[in-house]
């Protein structure tokens, strides 16, 4: 088997709202002299946003999903796409997916979860949001989509922050941290980001979240008001986000596996509509190393990946991000499965 056969090819889902610079952002990556080749898939209403001589000349290719709007039939055209990709993919070293500024990202996550094919031969990186300092909490407060792309993110672009004030900012990031309390948030002007906080950071993927943040474990404070050291600990949860908020809970109690599986399966069955995210590193009973587990929406994967760093820290903790999250109800399912 060849090595360009066996890798597997990471891809980053670029999101976020109409307007907040996610084409600055491409067209940064696909200018700045970093040595890489991504192969950019595009998926936007009307015309295609990005300078087409930019991109002949970075040697990329472009290729532009023609049904406009992401929604189920996303997966199909995906699928295809990337099928096509792989027969070329000695030429390149990554895969870009510009959503357009109005699509969930969710669709396009899960492709990477339900295609045997396409899981084969890629992994997803991560999902990197852009969102506009001056207008976001303008934007939330509308609700809808801008919410979703939030709540999805493992990396959160905070751009446009010469527009606003240093104190505007600290309140946009408290907002951030309701919707989504572990994605690494970056504040940036006209994108100008090194490139290795958003690309190739194994985001999506939780063992490296704990080397991005080691405190995901511990129950530490996020940067929420109001969180604390105690059993359980949720970001607070003001009436305007209401529709999406975060919850998570921790225990020092290892989990019994058997019962954890047939709760959040069942969590997931019926609630899975409503669940954009779940992430969760845990202590199952007999087993020293860290299970991991995650979600969207009702696709879920969970492995064990390695030792815990140290005796002292294994705490297990679960974080759900969606709406009309129950968390007395949720708070005691996951209490339960402690053995």
């Amino acid at each position: 088997m060849t090595e360009s056969v066996s890798r597997q090819i990471p891809v980053t889902v670029l999101t976020g709202y109409l307007g907040a610079g996610k084409t600055t952002l491409l067209n940064r990556v696909l200018k700045e002299n970093h040595g890489k080749k991504y192969a950019v898939i595009v998926n936007e209403f009307g015309e295609i946003g990005i300078d087409n001589d930019l991109v002949v000349g970075a040697d990329e290719e472009i290729f532009e999903m023609n049904n406009g709007c992401i929604c189920c039939t996303v997966r199909g055209d995906l699928i295809r796409i990337i099928g096509g990709l792989m027969k070329r993919s000695d030429n390149f070293d990554a895969i870009l997916v510009e959503t357009t500024g109005l699509a969930d990202p969710a669709p396009v996550a899960q492709t990477f979860f339900t295609d045997e094919d396409v899981r084969r031969r890629t992994k997803l990186d991560g999902v990197v949001t852009v969102v506009d300092a001056k207008h976001v909490v303008q934007t939330l407060d509308d609700g809808g989509e801008a919410r979703e792309q939030i709540a999805f993110a493992d990396v959160i672009l905070v751009n446009k922050t010469d527009l606003v004030e240093p104190a505007d900012l600290e309140i946009i990031e408290a907002r951030i941290r309701i919707l989504n309390p572990f994605a690494k948030i970056h504040l940036t002007d006209r994108c100008a980001i090194d490139l290795s906080h958003i690309l190739d950071r194994g985001a999506f993927d939780l063992d490296r979240i704990l080397e991005i943040d080691p405190k995901f474990l511990h129950g530490e404070d996020h940067g929420h008001p109001g969180h604390g050291h105690h059993e359980h600990d949720h970001a607070p949860n003001p009436t305007h986000d209401k529709d999406i908020h975060s919850v998570s809970f921790s225990t020092d109690n290892p989990i019994n596996a058997q019962k954890f599986d047939a709760w959040i399966n069942d969590i997931l069955m019926s609630q899975g509509q409503d669940i954009l995210r779940t992430k969760g590193i845990l202590n199952m009973t007999g087993d020293d190393r860290r299970f991991v587990f995650q979600a969207v929406h009702m696709m879920s994967e969970g492995a064990f990946t390695g030792p815990w760093p140290a005796p002292d820290t294994r705490r297990s903790r679960l974080v759900f991000i969606g709406r009309h999250l129950d968390e007395a109800s949720l708070k005691q399912g996951f209490d339960a499965c402690a053995a």
